[in-house]
């Protein structure tokens, strides 16, 4: 007598309609394989078809059944117990065959889950987001995402008609993260997750935090991409950059918004494959040691610069995919020039599909505006006091430094991380738990961060934009500092540039603006920025702030970047300022490169190259920035003349260097200033050199100095110091016979 089977399960109506609406809690409890009384079944829903066939085994084995339609696009059938099964479906453009997304278990592990709930999961990108997986034989992508407080999330993209009820994602308890893993889609596949709010609100669409890659803006897609694919040739320059000390080695750095520096008169913004045709030769012509690029992360609006970026872990689409930004790291690397990235975790945008209110809460933001809103750039506050958010952003420095070989982060806002009150009067801030404006919660999150970087880094380094006297930015962090390897001095470029800016007739009323950051200069391991940020909003270009006639404005702007050069400290200079770009920078418009035929401004960059060239040969230039040892004041109180003299050593037996500069359009003849060695003094540097533009007054090459005392010394050099200018002299021996 033949056996009747029990009646297949059925799904409440309350269940159809939560599968309807995209808001099922537990989608596979209902969906996927289940045991029943008389065995085991399949159960699908699959709105949009009307056909599914379940097909199980292999070549002669294979078998496929029809599944019966209980309508409301829910499908079953009975299954065997252990075998594998796919779905055939019939859509309306085709027949698809693939694994079932609801067949698979239990996806991430436990300690994949624990680590992120204690915001100590730095391999974070290769477990959320979307990341090409194979499960029992079966390729495809995994979908996870953190949303603790939503009801129900689903994966939309393009390989399902950007339908919400086809892809329910599995929540696992801990943290709140939701997983899916759909078979049969790989990179390439343009998605977002549909989130649903705790109390069944439908919120915008979101692109993933964890994405590698994104749609080119103004679309707002993420895309599946596996980890870059690149076969990396630097094995020795990482090999040299572990071994090296930083704070004793040369940095020059460029820093450049690709887009613009490439942009044409057309409009285009170029690639990382121009980048590696144009910007490599022209900082390897120029003597750049690193090249620093403003935020590449994935940012919604491009005037922001990339100030205002979603993507942490995404280079933006607009300049390549993520292996040709690797490609133009390596090369980089190949001509012996480091890469720095302006780097963001203070602040975010509060565009509609990124991370403001991601699962309908204050996810990575705070709740009070007081703590979670800048209302300076009108952006969202980062919450790192909350462990998620605090590994979320860690993991995504790391990515860049691992990933990408990257040779250093610029920390971009760091003082507005530090201060609770940073820029808000009194009563809208939140004191600390003692009552005070420090934020221990960012002071945390930073010595977290740096030790990190140098545990597991391999010699990158770290520098924090911080324009305010917090003490020990650059300390060690077993000394209770922040641990960044530099820290922008933003005292001396606001002191040099209102100097530069006065008339010279004044300039000898103001020698403090030139002199007072010596005061302060060996207490934290400096980098001398003139940046972006000092060349837009109306401040004019660096040329724009000289002053005087054409000529005059040039020879200050010379003057200018030869005293940074040769002042103690790293360098850093935005693009145009080493050619005198006219007019402030303009992130849409071309690159104003110089004629060929201007003599100034092509001048202008020969004297850019002949101080990174005189400053990377010159170990007393760099050797002891961040030691008063390697600086000592010659003349700092001639203001009648407006002349100051110092000394540069590297902490050797060789005599120093001498650099004087004049700050005024009067030259000065026979100007006597003392030096530690009889003999011959080279001038290494004239920045009134005919070849740069200048009027060619100068002491011919070299100077023999006398035995007349000044300045505590018992030998001292009769100088020619031309029109605002500086020189530098170098000890060369005794005197030759002639």
């Amino acid at each position: 007598m033949r056996q009747t089977l029990p009646p297949l399960p059925s799904l409440s109506l309350h269940e159809v309609d939560l599968l309807e609406q995209a808001r099922h809690p537990d989608p596979f409890a209902v969906l996927g394989r289940h045991a029943f009384e008389g065995g085991h079944f399949v159960r699908a829903f699959l709105p949009g078809t009307n056909y599914v066939e379940l097909v199980t085994g292999e070549g002669d084995d294979r078998k496929s059944v029809a599944m019966i339609g209980l309508g409301n696009s829910i499908f079953q059938a009975i299954a065997p117990a252990d075998e594998p099964y796919r779905l055939r479906i019939s859509w309306p453009d085709g027949i698809v065959e693939a694994a079932d997304p609801y067949a698979f278990g239990l996806l991430l592990s436990e300690e994949d889950i624990y680590l992120f709930a204690e915001g100590r999961h730095f391999d974070l990108s290769t477990r959320l987001g979307a990341n090409p997986r194979s499960f029992d034989g079966v390729d495809g992508v995994l979908f996870a995402v953190w949303a603790p407080n939503a009801s129900h999330v689903s994966v939309v993209g393009d390989f399902n008609g950007w339908d919400a009820r086809r892809h329910a994602m599995r929540r696992r308890l801990g943290p709140g993260i939701w997983e899916l893993f759909i078979p049969g889609i790989g990179p390439g596949a343009v998605y977002k997750y549909a989130i649903t709010g705790s109390h069944g609100e439908q919120l915008p669409w979101k692109a993933d935090p964890l994405g590698r890659r994104h749609e080119l803006p103004p679309r707002t897609g993420s895309i599946v991409a596996a980890a870059p694919a690149f076969t990396w040739t630097d094995a020795e320059w990482l090999k040299h950059r572990e071994n090296a000390t930083p704070m004793n080695e040369p940095l020059a750095a460029y820093e450049v918004h690709v887009g613009s520096w490439l942009r044409t008169e057309w409009g285009q913004l170029g690639s990382w494959e121009e980048a590696t045709d144009r910007l490599i030769p022209y900082l390897q012509y120029m003597g750049f040691t690193h090249v620093e690029l403003l935020p590449i992360t994935e940012h919604p609006f491009g005037g922001s610069w990339g100030y205002q970026p979603l993507g942490l872990f995404a280079p933006t689409a607009r300049l390549g995919s993520p292996e040709d930004f690797a490609r133009f790291v390596d090369r980089c690397h190949a001509a012996g020039i480091g890469v720095i990235l302006d780097w963001v975790p203070a602040h975010f945008p509060s565009d509609d599909h990124g991370i403001a209110r991601f699962d309908g809460t204050a996810l990575y933001e705070h709740e009070d505006p007081r703590q979670g809103f800048h209302r300076d750039w009108n952006t969202l506050i980062y919450n790192v006091g909350r462990r998620e958010v605090r590994g979320f952003l860690i993991a995504s420095a790391l990515w860049w430094l691992e990933t990408f070989h990257l040779d250093g982060l610029r920390v971009d806002a760091v003082a507005s991380m530090l201060y609770r009150d940073y820029s808000r009067p009194p009563g809208e801030w939140v004191p600390n738990h003692l009552g005070g404006r420090e934020n221990f919660e960012a002071i945390s999150f930073f010595q977290e961060l740096n030790t990190l970087v140098g545990a597991r880094s391999r010699g990158a380094i770290t520098i924090a934009e911080e324009s305010t006297a917090w003490p020990g930015v650059t300390s060690p962090v077993h000394h209770g500092g922040l641990g960044f390897h530099f820290k922008w001095n933003m005292g001396w470029m606001h002191d040099t540039l209102r100097y530069f800016a006065r008339d010279p007739i004044h300039r000898g009323f103001h020698g403090d603006d030139v002199t007072f950051g010596l005061i302060y200069a060996f207490s934290e391991n400096f980098v001398l920025p003139i940046s972006h940020d000092e060349v837009v909003h109306g401040k004019g270009s660096l040329l724009g702030r000289m002053p005087g006639d054409d000529w005059q404005r040039f020879a200050n702007l010379r003057l200018c970047l030869a005293l940074m050069w040769t002042h103690p400290g790293k360098k850093l200079l935005f693009m145009g300022c080493e050619f005198g770009q006219e007019d402030e920078w303009n992130v849409d418009a071309p690159f104003p490169w110089p004629a060929d035929d201007d003599v100034r401004r092509r001048g202008a960059m020969q004297l850019m190259r002949d101080l990174n060239a005189l400053y990377r040969a010159t170990p007393a230039l760099y050797r002891l920035d961040h030691s008063p040892d390697g600086f000592d004041w010659v003349i700092a109180d001639d203001n009648v003349n407006a002349i100051f003299a110092f000394a540069r050593s590297a902490g050797d037996d060789r005599p120093p260097l001498l650099v004087v500069s004049n700050m005024t359009p009067v030259p000065r003849h026979d100007y006597r200033v003392g030096v530690p060695a009889s003999g011959l003094w080279a001038e290494r540097l004239n920045s009134d050199a005919a070849a740069y533009g200048g009027s060619d007054l100068g002491n011919g090459g070299q100077v023999v100095a006398e035995p007349v005392a000044a300045h505590g010394q018992t030998q001292s050099l009769s100088l020619t110091l031309p029109p605002l200018s500086l020189v530098v002299l170098e000890h060369a021996g005794p005197a030759r016979k002639i």
